[in-house]
């Protein structure tokens, strides 16, 4: 919850237990940050992380699968290749 807040509010300065919105405390005047707000935020960092990590799974398949076939690989295709 902190991170979506200072993603909402680079300048956030807040306490919070648990990740319960209820117990936030916005502190030196932060302004508040509706519950909605951050859980959206939330869900759009969720939806973010998943989708780059099924890019990455598929840069991957794409790169195993040029190796088999005996085809050139991309430099990012390479980069995922752990030696």
């Amino acid at each position: 919850m902190a991170k979506a807040i200072k993603l909402i509010n680079p300048d956030a300065r807040v306490s919070v237990d648990d990740d319960n919105y209820d117990t936030i405390e916005w502190l030196f005047d932060t302004p508040i940050i509706s519950k909605a707000d951050i859980e959206a935020k939330i869900a759009e960092e969720e939806i973010i992380f998943k989708n780059e990590r099924q890019a990455k799974a598929n840069l991957k398949a794409s790169a195993k699968a040029k190796l088999i076939a005996g085809e050139p690989l991309t430099e990012e295709e390479a980069d995922t290749i752990v030696l």
